[in-house]
């Protein structure tokens, strides 16, 4: 695959800026001015931080591809990254993260209280901002756009409460089709499947049309969060914005772990079950820097980064299929283009 440094990962950088920054303003706009101390100035602190913008993007790059206009997919975007930056407050306090785009989480910098709070609020001016939908586009198709935000909010909820109880549970006989099954629920369905979907519904209006990308979303989400995960291991701070083998403290059971679950020794799963076994504070650094290497010594990573390629090439297949004439477009070759950028990505 292209790596994202050449003339097809300049174009994708470029789109995700311009469309980043469509949304952002607008989201940031809509933002209250004063309010009580600690809500709506740390509402804007994650958006404020950089991001790629990818849910935007791809929400905006559908709407176009169908043949809308940015002023009709805006409401959609900016809602679908409002959803995104609450989800990353509450996963950073139920995984103890301590990083995120570069800074301290918001539960480490202002306590857990704050951080809910903030949360709350953030789901609040997403759900404002989808019945503005309401005035922009009809009833009809607002009350659409309700139905597809509830399925999305369902699916990722049971996808995060899946991944929780693994690790809740110390669950350890898994395989990749369970991670699979997750990762569809947790990550392709808001990350990827809702965004093209409310783009191609606030494009066309159409209720039947709203599933033709949702195979390229699948595949896209789960390509993207394998790279996620991989980058979490071998990836640079100053570039991925993370702290490195977070994953590790928190116990995920990525595709990266599981593949050293079923290829390891039995001395090696009987270690690790009962690192696992432990809260995050019990864990040691000794520990975690013995897990990371077994996975890369195992070549888990790297086998993980060819699933990920796989799954790329089968969301650029079912993408030009979905697309047709469209994928001639700037925005369609952007849709297509993001399947080399998901998997080559550093951060």
């Amino acid at each position: 695959m292209a790596p994202t440094t050449g003339v097809a990962g300049g174009h994708v950088e470029r789109m995700l800026e311009r469309y980043r920054g469509l949304a952002l303003g607008a989201l940031l706009d809509d933002v209250p001015d004063g309010g009580p101390r600690y809500l709506y100035e740390l509402v804007a602190e994650y958006p404020r931080r950089w991001g790629k913008g990818l849910r935007a993007a791809l929400c905006l790059a559908t709407c176009r591809a169908f043949g809308g206009g940015d002023a009709v997919g805006l409401n959609a975007a900016v809602t679908v990254e409002l959803f995104h930056n609450a989800f990353l407050i509450h996963d950073d306090i139920q995984d103890e993260s301590e990083q995120r785009r570069g800074g301290r989480t918001l539960h480490a910098e202002y306590g857990v209280g704050v951080a809910l709070n903030v949360g709350n609020m953030t789901n609040l001016l997403a759900l404002r901002r989808l019945a503005a939908n309401r005035a922009a586009l009809g009833s009809g198709i607002a009350w659409r756009l309700f139905t597809e935000t509830e399925l999305m909010m369902r699916h990722s909820l049971e996808g995060q409460a899946i991944e929780i109880g693994w690790i809740r549970d110390n669950v350890c006989d898994l395989d990749a089709d369970d991670y699979y099954r997750m990762c569809l629920k947790k990550t392709s369905w808001y990350t990827c499947i809702y965004p093209c979907r409310t783009g191609i519904l606030v494009a066309t209006g159409r209720e039947n049309a709203v599933d033709v990308l949702d195979r390229y979303g699948w595949y896209l989400g789960a390509a993207f969060q394998i790279q996620d995960d991989a980058l979490n291991l071998t990836g640079d701070y100053a570039r991925y914005g993370k702290e490195i083998a977070g994953d590790l403290w928190e116990g995920k059971r990525t595709l990266i772990l599981i593949d050293f679950m079923r290829r390891c020794t039995p001395e090696e799963r009987e270690r690790l079950v009962r690192l696992l076994s432990r809260t995050r504070a019990e864990r040691t650094d000794a520990e975690v820097r013995w897990l990371h290497g077994r996975l890369l010594a195992y070549d888990c990573v790297e086998s993980a980064r060819r699933s990920a390629r796989d799954l790329a090439l089968a969301a650029r297949r079912e993408g030009e299929r979905a697309l047709g004439a469209a994928a001639d477009t700037e925005d369609g070759r952007f849709l297509l283009e993001l399947t080399d950028y998901v998997v080559e990505r550093a951060r």
